[in-house]
């Protein structure tokens, strides 16, 4: 029986993996298409910071729609409606050639991610036992992440061979995967809650912690996304260049998470959160001080790792949260939909603003700063039920 258990689970991981593989693929191919498209399309900072959060801004958008759709119509419907919408705004992508087009075939993709994402997570909960929790979701964060260390290829590939070239395959890849996620068992979690379950849940404190926890590294990467191939670009690295160096940072980003989700299961959410907090305020302060492709290279790897402490402890302490209050595990999907989004748009937006205001070393500054506020904050024994699992 364990056996089987343990299949069903691996082949779910799989399935959802390789649905956020690829939303994170397109999503994370921005990155050596950026200082390109600046160029040819005359974006600033704060502009370029726009097109890189537009897909925030449409997760942002679709976060609490797209959990109240997983939890009415079950996370299969939705994970199908995600695909659907990643289909249609990727191939726009790859053919519109003008500054607000972009924005919004960018920002529908984050519509689609939004429920692929929501529909996904609470298909992994749905099934999974708590104590296996963290790990399962480790599992899928590392696809995610997989996904985005192949970004930058497809943005490479399609800086020499054209965008519409290298988007269109997507179209293949989803349809292929909306067949093979309708293979898979229908999990049994359509509760019918709505909007209204979240009015309680967002004042619980494990939540508003989970949630805070969620958007906090979501900043800093979307200050790392724009800010970080432009100062590449400004030292002279190619779009080859920028591509290998976000490689290397998902390829280490992807071996953390599902050993930090697995770790989180054994010792608690918050020891992991801890050491990431840490690490995170340290690189983050250091963004500034390179002078050459090769270092700044390897901070921008060093940042992307540290990152990687975060998301599967903080994503299952939110979940873990939202077990105890009752609030179905899409809801809970879709408010880690918000924060991540408003993480990035804060980072993105706000990041490209200050920094062309007062230089790079500001935002990232001020984010490290928030990094040492939450780890002063956090507490050092177990937040009541929700930091440990159970």
């Amino acid at each position: 029986m364990t056996t089987t258990a343990n299949r069903v689970e691996r082949r779910l991981v799989l399935v959802v993996g390789a649905v956020v593989f690829v939303d994170t693929m397109f999503y994370a191919a921005i990155a050596p298409l950026l200082p390109g498209l600046a160029k040819e399309l005359h974006l600033s900072k704060l502009s370029a910071g726009a097109l890189t959060a537009s897909y925030a801004a449409g997760t942002l958008v679709g976060a609490l729609p797209g959990g109240v759709l997983s939890a009415k119509v079950g996370p299969k419907k939705t994970v199908f409606v995600g695909l659907a919408l990643l289909a249609v705004s990727t191939l726009a992508f790859g053919f519109l050639n003008n500054a607000a087009l972009l924005d919004i075939a960018r920002f529908a993709e984050g519509l689609g991610g939004a429920c692929s994402w929501a529909g996904g997570l609470a298909w992994i909960v749905a099934e999974a036992p708590v104590s296996r929790r963290g790990a399962l979701i480790g599992g899928a964060l590392g696809a995610a992440i997989v996904g985005a260390l192949f970004g930058p290829v497809i943005g490479t590939l399609a800086a020499a061979i054209g965008r519409g070239a290298a988007f269109s395959t997507v179209v293949v890849l989803t349809l292929g995967l909306i067949f093979e996620a309708a293979r898979q068992p229908s999990p049994e979690s359509v509760t019918q809650q709505g909007l209204g379950h979240l009015r309680g849940a967002i004042r619980s404190r494990g939540v508003i912690v989970g949630m805070w926890l969620v958007a906090l590294p979501s900043v800093a990467s979307g200050c790392l996304n724009v800010l970080g191939p432009l100062r590449l670009h400004d030292f002279g690295a190619t779009a080859a260049a920028i591509g290998g160096v976000y490689l290397l940072a998902a390829g280490l980003e992807a071996v953390i998470s599902p050993a930090v989700g697995s770790l989180s299961d054994r010792r608690g959410r918050l020891l992991p959160l801890r050491f990431g907090l840490a690490g995170t305020t340290a690189v983050l302060l250091c963004f500034t001080l390179p002078s050459g492709v090769v270092a700044m290279g390897a901070v921008v790897i060093a940042i992307a790792s540290s990152l990687g402490a975060f998301w599967a402890p903080a994503m299952a302490l939110l979940s873990d949260a939202a077990d105890t209050f009752g609030l179905d595990q899409g809801l809970a999907a879709g408010l880690m939909n918000l924060a991540w989004a408003a993480g990035q748009i804060v980072g993105g937006v706000g990041g490209g603003a200050i920094a062309k205001a007062a230089g790079d070393g500001l935002p990232m500054t001020l984010t490290a700063a928030l990094c040492a506020a939450t780890l002063v904050a956090l507490p050092w024994r177990s937040l009541n039920a929700f930091a440990r699992a159970q």
